[in-house]
């Protein structure tokens, strides 16, 4: 069933009260929002009444604006993750290459900031965990979703990684396991080209949305496996050479 939304402050309200309480929104119209900014209105309202912020995901894609959406502290943890029966509605699962934010950061306005950031960042594995308020994934389109928080459901963080001079986040060496089952085990280039700049160019792009960027902060730069799907029994293994390992499980 479509529901009709009227409004920014009507969407906001629905997926902060299906993120409360666990329940759904139900696909809507694509045609309830207009461009990004509307979306990212959506997203500010619902990480105002439900934040602090604890990371951000982005994604450059050749040819398309840059993306941003806020992840709630809340729904951050470390590895190794439990997540009980009753806390997702569906569970993709991405491996990506993120940043712990460990000092703070430079203006990004400055011509030096890609290079100055560095010592102020810490590369770190993941584990996006993608869910929806919406029921029917395949419905949502692209605005929908990136209102709905580009559909996160949790992240999952490995240690982060101090002394990374010389590390190739350009293209990695990873594998990803769910179960006995190896969907990754190779070189794969890293989406957008390069995770630094992916993370310097969110920098650059966030300004005081959701808060803005802060020391203890994570973001994500976009996955390496696509996005599978896993049923609840399902242990997730992954590792990303030079940075190491991250895992999460999903206990029926």
């Amino acid at each position: 069933m479509t529901n009709q939304i009227g409004s920014i402050a009507e969407l906001a309200g629905k997926l902060i009260n299906a993120r409360s309480s666990g329940g759904q929104v139900g696909h809507i119209e694509e045609t309830a929002l207009r461009d990004e900014n509307e979306c990212y209105e959506v997203q500010g309202r619902v990480a105002a009444a439900l934040g602090p912020v604890g990371a951000f995901k982005t994604a450059r894609k050749p040819g398309q604006p840059q993306i941003m959406a806020p992840i709630l502290a809340a729904d951050v943890r470390r590895s190794p993750a439990v997540f009980g029966p009753d806390e997702l509605e569906l569970i993709g699962v991405e491996l990506e290459v993120g940043f712990l934010v460990t000092g703070e950061l430079p203006d990004p306005r400055q011509a030096d900031f890609n290079e100055r950031a560095r010592s102020r960042v810490a590369p770190v594995p993941v584990l996006e965990i993608v869910d929806t308020r919406y029921g029917d994934l395949s419905a949502a389109g692209p605005l929908a979703r990136l209102a709905d928080n580009q559909i996160n459901g949790a992240l999952v963080t490995g240690a982060p990684r101090s002394n990374w001079n010389g590390l190739d986040l350009k293209n990695v060496t990873a594998r990803l396991e769910f179960g006995d089952e190896t969907v990754l085990d190779g070189d794969v280039p890293v989406p957008g080209g390069d995770a630094y700049e992916t993370f310097c160019a969110f920098a650059r792009m966030v300004g005081v949305h959701c808060g803005g960027l802060r020391p203890g902060q994570f973001v994500i730069t976009g996955s390496l496996n696509g996005l599978p799907f896993i049923e609840r029994g399902t242990r997730v293994r992954g590792c990303i050479d030079g940075l190491g390992d991250v895992e999460a499980d999903f206990p029926r």
